[in-house]
């Protein structure tokens, strides 16, 4: 059953990236322009089947492979937190802080808040796509000679 990832990445992630396409489930990104590091965001399985916990995040070089990897749960960022209180799910209990591909209709993480997830992925970024730096302005315009009141001009 689909997963409908890009759904997820684009309504509960809503994440700022330059560039970006999802397929299958996973997205990839290019997040800075000119950079040869790209991103990769997958859901990360559980040991069950079709059981998702959390997103894990890659950081990828063309020539050098898989320089960094991240899992981000789902209960360390409060993604379900408001699901599982109204079915009465506490930490170590079936299903909690979870979703499950199961359903036959509509998106199994039907209700989820990327709110924590956003943040700490654009940390993320942040660090390994840090913006280009811009060459600082300089802080206060170059003075000008004024004439002094009853000076003679300088000639040359």
């Amino acid at each position: 059953m689909p997963l409908h990832a890009q759904q997820f990445f684009d309504d509960v992630l809503e994440l700022p990236l330059y560039q970006y396409a999802v397929v299958g489930d996973s997205l990839y990104a290019a997040p800075q322009p000119n950079s040869s590091l790209r991103l990769r965001i997958d859901f990360a399985p559980t040991i069950r089947r079709d059981e998702y916990n959390g997103l894990r995040l890659r950081v990828i070089h063309p020539e050098q492979g898989e320089v960094d990897t991240v899992l981000l749960r789902f209960s360390e960022y409060g993604t379900f937190d408001r699901r599982d209180t109204a079915r009465a799910l506490v930490a170590g209990m079936d299903g909690y802080a979870v979703f499950r591909d199961w359903h036959s209709s509509g998106p199994a993480w039907d209700g989820a808040d990327g709110t924590g997830l956003r943040t700490v992925i654009e940390q993320y970024i942040h660090l390994w796509f840090p913006p280009p730096a811009v060459s600082p302005q300089q802080a206060r315009p170059v003075a000008q000679s004024t004439p002094t009141p009853g000076a003679s001009p300088r000639t040359r």
